[in-house]
């Protein structure tokens, strides 16, 4: 075993789910919290072991709940208090722990602290925030992810001042320089552990602190966008590790709970500074240089993934090994930032669907590292991939299109590309059965319900034993029941294999293969190794087979197998 120090929370699968589309129980085409308690035994009957949901505190709704108004109110379109409280306790009578989205980057302009911060230069609010006097002339430019004209300062008239902005415009960024500001996050964060929830996933905690000089940012690093003024300025700030090791002693230190960081812009030789244990900050991060790997068009009438399958193995090789001796991983392929796992990484065309989404099930399910699995995905829920800007509702697709509109740009390939990257993808409802909005809501869906519902849902699969569903509640079996597949060392086999992804799992008592297939047609694998007597543990084909001679595999398309040595 790598790990010597095993935790519940290195164990767990935590199943994410998104509030606003898991179950409306009011019928306005919102979901909320009592239709999330009325799904707690389908969520128990997956054999998951924690929730992450994401921000359900009181916002006007900038950016679907990231812009926060009141961190102790639950917002309106969720429900109450009351329900929240039922939530955590049907939750946690099933055993199954619960973890909420920390977001202390930035907070609402709604919220009480900004209305007062731009109220006067002489409120004690005002320092709450980053301000910039306009008697200084225009601030050195920041980016902003979400801004219309990518600007990340707005001036405000009544102070006669820009504040900070890194994501959307009522999204001001909280000034952690400020050790009152720093205070009323501890308090807050305690506010909500002495409720009994499990732990917080801290959204962009990266970026929380900032140089306040301002330093001019050079064109040449301004270019360079992700791998420029990201890592090097935004990710990087002076005092960082400095207040997360104080959050550390004023609150994590004080429950039994996980922490996992959205790691946006770390760089890999940066990352044990968050999670390495003896530097006591936080437990896990997740990284996004998955998520970047961008795809290409399809040039030889294929459905086969549009990316190069050896730099995605590369990656998750990379990052493996950055967690060998110290500190500890995630590993994920969707959430509510991406688009649906199948349709991203795997195939949705009806041949594939199926087999693709129980491979990629397989990958996440037998990597080492702590599972992040998205709500839908476990049905092979595809992206809904809207035509019209009119359908979209996320406010980064929405201000994205109008730049390029402005600037006289080529609108329909941003929308064609949006097809792979928009958050919307992962967004549309749940699809529970195939009725009328999939048995989301009784009323009109607060974004269009993917036509594809009607083939995939859960009450299609939960009878099929063969149905993605009942794959991935096997998975989640196997791994508990071979810890091997939690903390045994990984080995990549065949790395410049450009169909097949092999690895093995082991530790002192066993050793596991994983092989997978990313492709449509037959593929083969050298393993080099004798495999001769290996065992099936799982397979995603009906008729479980190894077909190999000598140290060479045969898969199938899309063909999943994990094998005992």
């Amino acid at each position: 075993m790598q790990s010597k120090d095993p935790k519940w929370w290195k164990e767990a699968v935590v199943y994410q789910v998104y509030p606003r589309s898991f179950k409306d129980s009011n019928g306005d085409g919102i979901g909320d919290l009592q239709g999330i308690i009325s799904k707690l035994d389908y969520i128990k009957s997956l054999g998951i072991d924690v929730v992450w949901l994401n921000p359900i505190f009181k916002s006007p709704n900038a950016d679907n709940g990231y812009d926060i108004s009141d961190y102790k109110s639950i917002m309106d379109d969720f429900g109450t208090m009351d329900d929240f409280d039922g939530l955590l306790r049907g939750l946690h009578e099933r055993n199954i722990k619960l973890i909420l989205d920390l977001v202390v980057n930035h907070s609402s302009d709604e919220h009480e602290w900004f209305k007062r911060s731009r109220s006067s230069r002489d409120d004690p609010y005002h320092d709450y925030y980053h301000w910039w006097p306009a008697e200084k002339g225009k601030p050195p430019y920041r980016w902003s992810v979400f801004d219309v004209n990518a600007n990340a300062w707005q001036y405000d008239a009544t102070t006669d001042a820009y504040y900070l902005h890194y994501f959307a415009v009522k999204q001001p960024d909280l000034k952690w320089e400020n050790p009152r500001l720093r205070q009323e996050v501890y308090d807050m964060m305690h506010y909500w552990f002495k409720k009994g929830i499990d732990g917080f996933r801290m959204d962009v905690i990266s970026v929380i602190s900032k140089d306040i000089d301002y330093p001019v940012i050079s064109k040449e690093i301004l270019d360079k966008e992700y791998d420029g003024f990201w890592p090097n300025y935004y990710a990087k700030g002076p005092h960082l590790h400095d207040y997360l090791q104080e959050m550390n002693r004023e609150v994590l230190s004080h429950y039994n709970i996980m922490t996992v960081a959205e790691g946006w812009g770390v760089l890999q030789e940066d990352v044990l500074k968050f999670v390495d244990a003896g530097r006591k900050e936080l437990d896990m991060l997740y990284h996004f240089e998955g998520m970047d790997i961008r795809h290409f068009p399809v040039t030889n009438g294929t459905h086969d993934p549009k990316y190069d399958l050896v730099a995605f193995k590369e990656v998750y090789t990379k990052w493996d090994k950055i967690f060998a001796e110290k500190g500890w991983g995630t590993i994920y392929l969707g959430n509510h930032d991406q688009s649906r796992m199948v349709s991203r990484w795997g195939n949705d065309d009806p041949q594939f669907r199926e087999l693709s989404s129980k491979m990629l099930s397989t990958f996440l399910l037998t990597m080492r590292g702590t599972v992040y699995y998205y709500a839908g995905d476990e049905l092979g829920m595809t992206s809904i991939k809207f035509d019209r800007i009119e359908d979209y509702q996320d406010i980064g697709t929405i201000n994205t299109y109008q730049r390029i509109e402005a600037e006289h740009g080529d609108v329909m390939a941003f929308l064609e590309d949006q097809k792979i990257y928009s958050r919307d993808n992962g967004r549309a409802a749940f699809q529970w059965d195939g009725s009328l909005h999939a048995g989301f809501t009784n009323g009109k869906p607060w974004l269009k319900v993917n036509p594809d519902h009607k083939i995939v849902n859960a009450a299609t699969q939960e009878s099929d034993q063969g149905s993605v569903l009942n794959y991935f509640r096997k998975l989640v079996q196997l791994r508990r029941q071979n810890k091997t597949l939690v903390y045994g060392k990984y080995s990549l086999l065949d790395k410049d294999n450009p169909k097949v992804y092999a690895y093995t799992r082991e530790d002192g008592e066993k050793k596991l293969l994983i092989l997978l297939n990313f492709s449509s047609v037959n593929a083969t694998t050298d393993t080099r190794m004798n495999i001769s007597n290996a065992k099936i543990l799982l397979s995603n084909y009906n008729n479980k087979r190894l077909t190999n001679t000598n140290k060479t595999v045969e898969l199938r398309p899309y063909e999943a197998l994990i094998c005992e040595l």
